[in-house]
């Protein structure tokens, strides 16, 4: 139960990088509570220690998830809503590159899997706390990358033709797709959803680097990346900022509205997309 009446923020990929600095910077300089959410229980506990010694607070907590898991995240979801009365920020930032073509747990092409469908459930699955605030914000941590997608139904889960930077720029432009239908979808009730680009930034963004590629890539390009603080200044701008207090449905780079590609902003795409993912992971979403 919450015992005053500072917001809750939940901020998922938060063992690390941008996910752990955008914690640190709603704990600390918005005086939030706080809930990090990551799949890494020893790191986790790491960063709440982080974010606590920044806040000179102890409240921060680690809250278990594997977003390539749909059971993972609907046990997650019931740990929360026994644990807050309501959540005023949800920050979704997990995100993974695959070198190699992998699956989740639910036979999910991994990317697309964890960085678009398991926000798609975990969100759905904590609406109902969303709603509980007097402005729920949620903010969804797309890319650039998002210029590349493309989605073919025949093959969604790229058994026959998989490439890493196709794969990853597909599930960027289904972060865009799902920020546009669901501010369609919540435009009469007091949330507000809007994705961002937060540039290069400097994290592991659970890339497998267990190949001469991967490890060459971080160790060429890493001297051009932004700091992890840098990243998520963005994702805090949205998450607090009174200059955005009604808008929904942006996709925003260095805090400002920044345009998306013509197949990213088309709303028969994203309506379509959306009834997809429906499909797919069985969950359907409550009405508000």
């Amino acid at each position: 139960m919450n015992v005053d009446n500072r917001l809750i923020a939940v901020v998922t990929g938060a063992t690390g990088g941008m996910g752990r600095e955008t914690a640190a910077l709603l704990a600390a300089k918005h005086g939030m509570k706080v809930f990090l959410m990551g799949r890494n229980r020893e790191k986790g506990m790491e960063a709440v220690r982080y974010v606590n010694d920044r806040s000179g607070r102890e409240d921060a907590q680690f809250i278990y998830c594997d977003l390539a898991s749909l059971a993972s995240i609907k046990t997650t979801a019931e740990v929360l809503a026994a644990a807050c009365e309501r959540i005023d920020v949800l920050v979704n930032n997990a995100g993974v590159v695959t070198i190699r073509r992998e699956e989740t747990e639910d036979g999910f092409e991994r990317q697309l899997g964890v960085n678009h469908l398991g926000h798609f459930v975990l969100t759905g699955r904590l609406l109902p706390l969303l709603a509980k605030s007097e402005a729920g914000r949620i903010v969804v941590v797309s890319s650039g990358a998002h210029k590349i997608g493309q989605m073919d139904y025949d093959d969604p889960q790229l058994s026959k033709r998989f490439t890493v930077w196709g794969a990853y720029g597909r599930s960027k432009m289904a972060n865009i797709w799902f920020t546009k239908e669901l501010a369609r979808r919540l435009a009469r009730t007091s949330i507000t959803v809007n994705a961002l680009h937060p540039g290069a930034v400097s994290t592991d963004i659970g890339v497998n680097r267990n190949t001469g590629f991967g490890t060459l890539v971080h160790r060429v390009l890493r001297p051009f990346f932004l700091s992890p603080e840098q990243g998520s200044a963005t994702a805090v701008y949205l998450a607090t900022s009174s200059d955005i207090h009604r808008t929904s449905g942006g996709y925003y780079y260095k805090q400002k509205l920044a345009p998306v590609t013509t197949r990213a902003g088309d709303a028969e795409q994203a309506s379509r997309f959306w009834s997809w993912s429906e499909k797919v992971t069985g969950f359907h979403w409550p009405e508000l």
